[in-house]
């Protein structure tokens, strides 16, 4: 299953002129739980999906209330400057889309 099968809302947005957040949120409380449990959603595969220094990224916040992670990383321009090509970070996460998670037990995302 990937990522953007999983997720009911998958979405990204502006966090300020500087960053991007990704906001993932799950129906299910069992799916969400193993994702988050299984550790893949960290810095490292988030820079390999980005093509972004680990540096850059700010934050990867899970809310269990929400059933939801937020990833937050440093925009490369700011915000509507000269070659920004998403003015509002809506299609940011398209990254994490196609990201193959393997839910069988004891499996792990790819």
């Amino acid at each position: 299953m990937k990522l953007g099968e999983a997720a009911a809302v998958l979405r990204s947005k502006n966090s300020g002129p500087f960053e991007i957040t990704v906001d993932a949120l799950f129906a299910d409380p069992a799916l969400y739980y193993k994702i988050k449990d299984s550790g893949v959603i960290n810095k490292a595969l988030v820079s390999k999906l980005y093509n972004i220094a680990p540096e850059r990224i700010a934050h990867i916040v899970f809310f269990d209330q929400a059933l939801g992670f937020k990833i937050t990383f440093a925009r490369t321009v700011s915000s509507g400057t000269f070659l920004d090509r998403d003015v509002y970070g809506a299609q940011q996460h398209a990254p994490l889309l196609e990201l193959e998670l393997d839910l069988s037990q004891g499996g792990d995302c790819r």
